[in-house]
């Protein structure tokens, strides 16, 4: 992925639009909009030299904006003033603050994975289908070995990821893969990553940043879950709930998985929706 390397650069910028999404082309911009803020700073001090009594000439002023422009740029990739860092991880997991919260706490029963770092994998899903595609054969596996309804931990995983298109990201901007917004907790010793989210209390949302489990690929994460439900007697009731999808929803809703007052709502509502039914048309359940 390019960057612009001087202001002027306008190749480095158009390279930008080829990758939207990636987690360079987010950084690069993230740069940019810390370059802007330094080089309003710099103009601004400059304009109070000049209004202390400077005399610069207008062919001089012309070459201090300039070099202003390339000093603001250039510290921008060094750290600058720290805008970048921070829209990068805005840019990287905004999905995360409207979905639904993850669950407060997995226990001390949930085994942790190896210390993986997540592996390559697309940084986004771009329609129900795709998701679909992605992880339903490793969903399907789970679902039939525990004897529970795949479409009920699809329409889970649909909610907490977005469809795929809102996952926590670990340091480096790679997608989480947490398929089920799985809480890193102390006896986790696998990769994290972190994202803004949603909590309830009360009835009271609140914003705030959590940590997840970041996972080295799908089966990871589906298989991490999976383990959760079969061990964890929180949610016994809806690892119980057989082929019966809205006997499983139940029980996940009433166990506390998330603090969003409406988790099992919001759960039928994708488990009856036509973008679902849509996203497994002729798929083999």
């Amino acid at each position: 992925m390019a960057s612009a390397n001087t202001y002027s650069d306008p190749n480095g910028l158009a390279a930008l639009k080829k990758d939207p999404n990636s987690p360079q082309a987010l950084r690069a911009v993230a740069q940019q909009v810390d370059a802007l803020f330094m080089q309003m700073m710099l103009k601004s001090m400059r304009d109070a030299s000049a209004a202390a009594g400077g005399s610069d000439s207008n062919e001089m002023g012309m070459y201090q904006d300039m070099f202003d422009k390339q000093i603001a740029l250039t510290l921008s990739q060094h750290k600058g003033l720290g805008l970048g860092d921070l829209l990068t991880r805005q840019l990287g997991a905004t999905g995360s603050a409207t979905g639904p919260s993850a669950p407060s706490g997995t226990g001390p029963t949930a085994r942790p994975a190896a210390a993986t770092a997540p592996a390559a994998s697309p940084a986004v899903m771009q329609s129900a289908s795709e998701f679909v595609d992605q992880v339903l054969p490793t969903i399907r596996s789970a679902a039939q070995a525990m004897g529970l309804d795949p479409l009920a931990l699809l329409a889970q995983a649909a909610l907490e990821t977005g469809w795929g298109k809102r996952m926590a990201r670990t340091a480096d901007g790679s997608p989480s893969l947490n398929l089920f917004g799985i809480k890193a907790d102390d006896a986790w010793g696998g990769a994290r990553a972190t994202a803004n989210t949603v909590e309830y209390s009360g009835g009271v949302a609140t914003q705030r940043q959590a940590v997840f489990r970041a996972y080295g690929s799908i089966e990871e994460s589906v298989n991490d879950f999976a383990n959760l439900l079969k061990t964890s007697p929180r949610y016994a009731r809806a690892a119980a709930a057989g082929s019966d999808a809205q006997a499983y929803i139940a029980g996940i809703g009433r166990s506390g998985y998330a603090t969003d007052p409406e988790y099992a709502s919001k759960l039928n509502d994708i488990l009856q929706s036509s973008t679902l039914r849509e996203a497994i048309k002729g798929v083999n359940l």
